[in-house]
């Protein structure tokens, strides 16, 4: 399918720069933000997703994580999540 849309100066630069950080054609840059934004809504395809919508789909739940603290394993006990619980 071709769409047609007309971009104001600024979002067409800042697609082209885009494209230009990842070295993909301006229309690929485009397309794989759209991919982006409907891959961020729920599904409506009744829960069944693609491959590629699974990997973008962790993808998406993974970025950021690299900021996350460590945390040893000994740190989830079931003691810690009911220690105000007897």
């Amino acid at each position: 399918m071709t769409i047609e849309i007309e971009l104001n100066p600024e979002i067409e630069a800042r697609l082209a720069a885009e494209a230009r950080a990842q070295g993909i054609p301006l229309e690929r840059a485009a397309e794989l933000l759209l991919q982006k934004a409907l891959a961020s809504r729920l599904p409506v395809s009744g829960g069944n997703l693609s491959i590629e919508e699974f990997h973008e789909m962790l993808r998406l739940l993974a970025e950021g994580s690299e900021k996350l603290p460590s945390l040893p394993t000994e740190s989830f006990t079931r003691e810690s999540f009911y220690q105000d619980r007897h």
